[in-house]
């Protein structure tokens, strides 16, 4: 039996059952308990999961990470035609790619700031526009019919970025020949597209997709930057809802936070699942 292929599996196996197997296993196991975080633990069973059905932050928190994930998604197609675009040989293509490339490689920390001044009532620039067309403020970040898809759309300039430099990575590792072959067919634009560069791009949109997907559902940073889940809760999502539950100044309840960051996982599985089941049917009928 050749041993060669598992010595160089091994470290990469130890360190995945380290850092992922095992704390999935643990967040399982403190979400059936009663626990502080320093004190004894008591096992409650599905005591946790039963209050937090009961729980209206919770459905609030749920139907803002579906919108996140419906309207993240766009960043996919934006992306896409951003990196069709780009991938031109033009005098200063370089300068746009840089340009188009920066939000990528910048904090979420900065873009929450950067946008919150954005939607400030009195000096931002998106406000001030408001103003203009329509004669009235609308403050975005303080309105709940509102805040939520202001948050989207600043979390979806960097990952419209992101998309765009897979995409782009994809575009220059396309079969010249088949691009060449379908051209003298006399195929053009959508239809090139369609049926000769999207197919070689497959791999590129399965990881734009579930990278996607988990950012919509982890969404946490640019919540607790621009509103910490105001206003009254209304732009709360699943990860700060368990962080607050389980790690601010508002309680340390573990297993109702670990209970909660269950739940996501399991979501986040279902939606990854379906993703790799479709790849794999799309192979094999190949």
């Amino acid at each position: 039996m050749k041993i060669a292929p598992y010595v160089f599996f091994a470290p990469g196996a130890l360190m995945f059952s380290i850092y992922v197997l095992i704390p999935i296993v643990q967040s399982i196991w403190i979400s059936f308990q009663d626990w502080d975080g320093l004190g004894p633990k008591t096992w409650i069973g599905l005591a946790n999961y039963v209050e937090l059905l009961d729980d209206d932050t919770f459905y609030v928190a749920l139907k803002n990470n579906l919108l996140w994930l419906g309207l993240y998604l766009l960043a996919i197609p934006m992306g896409l035609a951003a990196a069709l675009f780009l991938n031109q040989n033009v005098w200063g293509i370089r300068l746009y790619k840089s340009m188009f490339f920066f939000p990528f490689v910048i904090s979420q920390v900065v873009v929450g700031l950067m946008f919150t001044w954005f939607y400030a009532p009195d000096f931002g620039l998106f406000s001030q526009m408001i103003k203009w067309l329509t004669g009235s403020e609308v403050a975005i970040l303080a309105d709940e019919r509102y805040v939520t898809y202001g948050i989207i759309v600043a979390g979806l300039w960097p990952q419209t970025a992101y998309c765009m430099i897979l995409y782009l990575t994809g575009l220059n590792n396309l079969n010249s020949e088949q691009i060449e072959a379908a051209r003298m067919d006399n195929a053009r634009g959508w239809r090139l597209l369609r049926h000769v560069i999207l197919p070689q791009l497959a791999p590129a949109t399965f990881i734009a997709m579930v990278v996607t997907v988990i950012g919509a559902l982890r969404s946490f940073d640019l919540v607790s930057i621009m509103t910490a889940g105001g206003p009254y809760g209304s732009s709360q999502v699943l990860s700060y809802f368990m962080y607050e539950q389980a790690l601010s100044e508002y309680g340390y309840r573990m297993g109702y936070g670990a209970a909660i960051a269950v739940v996501l996982f399991l979501i986040m599985m279902v939606f990854i699942t379906l993703f790799i089941v479709r790849m794999i049917a799309q192979e094999r009928n190949r």
